[in-house]
């Protein structure tokens, strides 16, 4: 308790000197790609986003006392909306590993056939807060085989939890790209660590039982970073993971960003229908401009922008931005003065509020999510001509 309570004030103090209460020169903006692009979002990719931050809201009833998630896919909160759904497992490693919470399912037809790995954000904003000041490491992706510990000096080998079916559940070994000059948050590289040696025998099999699934990888907050780092992972395997990211925090530095958008083919220009990465942020949140800029952190690509404050979000409120970090949208608010005067990368109270509303307010396992969700209507994707329509969710 105190070693958090003394981690909060050393960052409250840190950004209070960045914001200009300290000495000496101040501190540098990034430099930021400036972007009139006004692209919004197809009502089919609206409609998977949305979807999608449900399937993560529920990853918040793993961990919470008396609640959870159970077999066949049950909990207290969005459960009954995905009947086709079947639960693989849970993980929670607990706050000493990281805190690292989320569960596996697989999407059986008629809807999409997938099996998603959904990764819970953290409870404890004290502890988000300190998180985020973390002195950033060297990235090595991991090498080689996981069940041999001789490859790497970190305790990162791979622990088979079902010794009776090794031979069946031992993932493919990781071949990756060497990743040159980068450095990764070490709370964030710790906790998919910790989560990797818990989930990958299940995801093998799960895998192997159904190769045609699409591997589907959605995460909120500390959720988001460890989802990015899971799909880096899973894409040296030969696996191909399709990533998709709410209020993902800044996890490492501009080598490690290039990295990751060589990865995933999102260098250059592509076809949007195409990418296999989103990372959706929402106007005002303070999360993806952390940590900051002036310690080494930096943004990747595919960043779809909700630009409207309040719920629900319409498509017109949604769109895609150009770049690593551009200027239009998260990126053009770094600096920014509004509100007091304060830049929205140090409004802590919108952790609260901003950081939690993704197309649904975030976070609280409860009957139908959020209750000011229980009479709210959330759009769907149209069929055919791209209109959108309206059904009520009770």
């Amino acid at each position: 308790m105190g070693s958090t309570f003394f981690g909060l004030c050393t960052f409250l103090y840190a950004i209070l000197t960045l914001a200009g209460g300290g000495h000496g020169a101040p501190a540098q903006a990034p430099l930021l790609q400036q972007s009139s692009n006004d692209s919004t979002v197809s009502a089919a990719l609206f409609a998977e986003l949305e979807e999608l931050a449900r399937i993560v809201d529920i990853s918040y009833c793993v961990g919470t006392a008396g609640l959870g998630i159970q077999k066949p896919f049950q909990c207290v909160s969005r459960c009954s909306g995905f009947e086709n759904f079947e639960l693989v497992t849970t993980w929670n490693t607990g706050p000493l590993l990281a805190d690292s919470c989320g569960y596996i399912a697989l999407s059986h037809p008629p809807s999409p056939p997938r099996i998603i790995l959904a990764f819970r954000g953290t409870y404890s904003i004290a502890n988000t807060i300190v998180d985020l000041s973390t002195v950033p490491q060297e990235y090595v992706p991991y090498p080689g085989d996981d069940s041999d510990s001789s490859s790497s000096s970190n305790p990162t080998d791979f622990i088979n939890l079902h010794p009776s079916t090794a031979d069946e559940e031992d993932p493919p070994p990781s071949h990756p790209a060497r990743c040159e000059n980068c450095t990764v948050h070490t709370g964030f590289y710790s906790s998919w660590l910790h989560t990797r040696k818990v989930i990958l025998p299940e995801l093998t099999a799960a895998i192997d039982a159904h190769p045609n699934y699409t591997l589907t990888l959605v995460g909120h907050s500390l959720g988001g970073a460890v989802a990015a780092l899971a799909g880096l992972d899973f894409l040296a395997r030969g696996w191909h993971p399709r990533v998709t990211t709410f209020g993902e925090p800044r996890i490492g530095n501009q080598e490690l960003m290039a990295y990751i958008n060589h990865s995933f083919n999102i260098s250059s220009p592509s076809d949007v229908s195409q990418n296999r990465f989103h990372r959706v942020t929402h106007v005002s949140d303070p999360v993806p401009l952390l940590p900051l800029a002036e310690w080494g952190y930096t943004m990747h690509s595919e960043e779809i922008f909700i630009e409207a404050p309040h719920l629900p979000p319409s498509v017109a409120d949604v769109r895609h931005c150009r770049g690593d970090e551009d200027g239009s949208c998260i990126a053009g608010t770094e600096t920014e003065g509004k509100g007091w005067g304060v830049p929205a990368r140090f409004k802590l109270w919108e952790l609260f509020f901003a950081h939690r509303d993704y197309f649904w307010r975030l976070g609280l396992c409860v009957p139908g999510g959020d209750p000011k969700d229980w009479y709210r209507k959330y759009p769907k994707g149209g069929e055919g001509d791209g209109e959108v329509e309206e059904v009520d969710e009770l």
